[in-house]
Formats: C-alpha cells, structure tokens, sequence
C-alpha cells in the first residue's frame, strides 16, 4: 500500500524539515511514501474563507483516486492511541486499498467536500499546536505504527 500526504503550505522551519525527512526516510523499508505540498491560497478577508477552503478543497480532491482511502486531520475528528492508530492503518492495508491518503488542510481547516470525502476523520490532539507541526507528528506516528505492526522496538 502506497501512502500520500496531501499537504497546504511549505514548511519553513528547519528543525520540522529535518525531523519530516529523518521520518520519510525511514519510512521507506515500510512503504512507499510521498507528500504533496499544495500553495494555500492567501486569506485578505475572513469573509472570503469558506469560498477559499472550496478552491483549496477542488485542488485537493484533484490529487485524490477515486479508489484511495482518505484520511483527514480534523479538529473534531476521532482521537487514537498509537496502538489504534497502526491498527487502523493495518486495516486499511488489509482491506486492499491500494493508496492511503492522508490529507493536512491549511490553519483555516479543509472544505466541507473534502471532509465529506473522507473515509476517516482523525484528531491528533485536543491541545493546540502550530499547523506545520502537524506533518511532523503525523509522520512520526506512521512511521511508529509499522514499528508497532512489526513488533519492533521503537514503541515503548
């Protein structure tokens, strides 16, 4: 199973950078993996907000197979152990899927069309965080759920 990381926005700080890489490159003995950075599109008025999550939303969506399952990160989506959460991609895997999406909107949220798309809604946290620490933590988390599916180490 392939897995692809739609993303809004660049990361530009380097320690996020440096730890999504370390991540992605360790990822690669597990699964095919890439993500795919979009540009968000610039808010110049908070009324303009749910028409720019649309044109963001058609952009995503553009990027999506119609046979992928699509995981998106919501505020109000559901909240998993790590253990859960490499089950959930264990099942995922064993249904067939070809392609797992996993798709990070911009700090104003996702389109109603694309959440209405996902599969699945997961929450990384109720806390608050920084937007682009999302990617970095979503992809320690893949990378400790194969570590949990193989019975390996790393999951303490």
């Amino acid at each position: 199973m392939k897995i692809k990381i739609i993303a809004l926005g660049k990361i530009k700080e380097s320690f996020l950078k440096d730890g999504i890489t370390e991540f992605l490159k360790r990822l690669k003995s597990y699964c095919p993996i890439e993500i795919m950075e979009l540009q968000p599109i610039e808010i110049k008025d908070a009324n303009l907000i749910s028409r720019t999550l649309e044109e963001e939303g058609e952009k995503i969506l553009s990027l999506i197979k119609p046979d992928s399952y699509v995981i998106t990160l919501e505020i109000m989506g559901n909240q998993l152990s790590s253990e859960g959460f490499a089950e959930k991609i264990n099942e995922v895997n064993k249904s067939g899927v070809g392609e797992l999406v996993f798709v990070i909107g911009s700090s104003c949220g996702l389109s109603k069309r694309v959440s209405e798309r996902a599969d699945y809604k997961l929450s990384i946290s109720k806390m608050t965080f920084l937007h682009q620490f999302a990617r970095l933590l979503l992809v320690e988390q893949i990378y400790r759920a194969f570590k949990i599916l193989k019975g390996e180490t790393y999951h303490k």
